[in-house]
């Protein structure tokens, strides 16, 4: 009678053990997918034509291009400061259709950013390919880290070996130049001999790199005080890279500050180490001293690295932004590709008082989109279903995961409650994409499958944890509601304020539908409890607190999917 007591209740205890399993793999909170629509009005109102493309390039934050070819392909890097992975890689054949292969630093054991602030973290990397050992090089600046390091890799999707950091080079922007004897050598951004004379003033190095020690070698050297003309007094003469072209080695160099006078200034000498000579017609790119209202602008345009393509034409990459009112941009630094011109020796990028135009021209033929491109240039819309084993490689962290707090099961992305919040400089559960235009939809589908009160998830508009909006979701007295919350500054510290809430009626086993869209300037947030109507919840807030004119830094928008809590 005992074994037959156990075996009539054995089917109970394995249903009460599924059950027990499955209420356990459903802690947290799911979304089903997420969608992120461009819709600027320049890109539907013109027309691409044969061999036409559209500025940006790399749209949205991918600030301080860098670029490299090995035979006909090429392969460009962006800085990333304090989110994870580190320095994305984009793979192209014609310059302008470009699909990200990878990150340089996708591992903790290569990228550790813990508390660093978000405009610290990776500054400039500079990718270079040396033909003489068939090797890729990185070299960059880790800010409020260990300083300069670069890493290398036979293959630019990676693996990267582990950083190996070069004390010997202090300050920022390292470049990496192989000459054609094999010899390499760094340039970057230090401080000029002596006292600087005046705020802003600093200079630029040369130090050889021994290619088979992976160590610097011999003496630094200042091959530039201040800048183009020094009478002048400019500042931030940083972002160096050298070039090799019939005999002469160009110097090229940013110049002005990140901002509005932002400029490119470009150097040449017979001997790699000078003295160089400035060219008369400094500086070779910039819009500052342009039409404030001139129609869609670009601005800060600077830190641009030439390459010369197969047919011998010559390009440039180039960072600069898109203000949709004055100079308030949410889109960060973004990409720009533009043709060069040789003056008498001289390269030229944009001749002095031309606009950076939005729809560009090129020369040689243009490739179609590469299969797997997610959306870098133009007006597209991007919708993930969260089906593969991996997250896309435009998802990124705010600094680097401590621990796995997130999942990819079927057919959702789960992320864990945690009692870290995107108000602390730490790691929230909290995975972003850039905001890639003026004008966007973000829609989302999430549940919240822990109705603790503590519990909450949703959007998030992140720029600083001190400047965001959270779209978000939460269980109260049993009710789910939906509210809109502005992270403000109080006495120094960060501190959620209301903008509104609602009751919707749903229950703990019900999804709602998440929209942030913005306008320019505004931002509206809305819901959908029948995933049919939409429900205004918070509209005409003010974008501009996460631009860079208001939030300062170098980083650009994000919006992603967040949660916080108990669990």
């Amino acid at each position: 009678m005992h074994n037959l007591r156990i075996f009539i209740l054995l089917p109970f205890f394995i249903l009460v053990s599924s059950c027990s399993t499955q209420e356990a793999a459903k802690k947290g909170a799911f979304f089903q997918w997420f969608e992120y629509q461009g819709r600027d009005s320049f890109y539907d109102e013109n027309q691409l034509m044969d061999n036409e493309y559209f500025n940006p390039i790399l749209s949205g934050f991918y600030p301080d291009p860098s670029v490299c070819k090995k035979g006909e392909d090429y392969f460009l890097v962006t800085s990333t400061f304090s989110f994870f992975p580190g320095v994305p890689v984009f793979h192209s054949t014609d310059l302008v259709n470009w699909k990200q292969i990878g990150h340089v630093l996708d591992r903790p054991s290569q990228l550790d950013i813990t508390d660093q602030e978000i405009s610290e973290g990776i500054f400039a990397p500079a990718i270079s390919y040396n033909s003489h050992n068939d090797t890729f090089y990185m070299v960059t600046t880790f800010v409020g880290g260990n300083g300069n390091f670069l890493v290398k890799a036979k293959d630019p999707a990676g693996p990267w070996s582990d950083p190996i950091f070069i004390p010997e080079v202090p300050g920022i922007d390292p470049s990496l130049f192989f000459d054609d004897d094999g010899r390499a050598w760094i340039v970057n951004n230090g401080d000029p001999e002596g006292d600087p004379i005046y705020p802003g003033h600093k200079a630029i190095w040369i130090q050889e790199y021994d290619v088979e020690k992976d160590e610097m070698t011999g003496p630094r050297k200042m091959i530039v005080d201040g800048g183009h003309d020094i009478s002048e007094k400019p500042i931030w003469i940083e972002g160096p890279h050298i070039y090799k072209v019939n005999g002469y080695y160009y110097l090229m160099a940013a110049e002005g500050g990140t901002a509005e006078n932002h400029s490119e200034v470009i150097f040449r000498s017979r001997n790699v180490t000078g003295p160089y000579e400035t060219f008369a017609d400094n500086p070779i790119l910039t819009q500052r001293n342009l039409p404030n209202d001139r129609e869609n602008p670009v601005t800060s345009t600077g830190h641009a690295d030439l390459i010369k393509f197969e047919d011998g034409s010559w390009w440039a990459v180039f960072l600069g932004c898109r203000p949709y009112l004055e100079n308030h941009y949410n889109t960060g630094r973004e990409t720009f590709l533009l043709p060069v011109s040789w003056t008498d020796g001289w390269p030229v990028i944009l001749e002095p008082g031309k606009e950076v135009p939005l729809k560009v021209k090129s020369s040689h033929q243009l490739n179609e989109k590469q299969e797997g491109d997610f959306g870098l240039s133009g007006n597209f819309t991007i919708r993930d279903e969260f089906e593969d084993d991996s997250l896309a490689l435009y998802w990124n962290f705010i600094r680097t995961p401590q621990n796995d707090w997130y999942d990819l099961e079927e057919g959702s992305l789960r992320l864990d409650f945690r009692g870290v919040t995107m108000r602390e400089k730490k790691n929230p559960a909290f995975i972003g994409r850039r905001q890639q235009h003026k004008n966007f939809i973000a829609t989302t589908e999430v549940t919240i499958a822990s109705p603790n009160a503590g519990n909450r998830a949703g959007l998030v508009c992140f720029r600083t944890e001190a400047n965001n909006y959270f779209l978000g979701v939460n269980f109260e007295h049993g009710e789910l509601i939906a509210f809109v919350e502005k992270t403000t500054i109080r006495q120094g510290t960060p501190e959620k304020k209301r903008l509104a809430m609602k009751k919707t009626g749903l229950g703990a086993d019900d999804s709602i539908l998440l929209r942030v869209e913005g306008n320019g300037a505004f931002l509206d947030f809305s819901i959908s409890e029948d995933h049919q109507n939409w429900e205004p919840l918070a509209e005409g807030q003010d974008a501009s607190y996460l631009s860079t004119a208001t939030a300062g830094g170098f980083v650009g928008t994000y919006i992603g999917m967040y949660a916080e809590g108990n669990e």
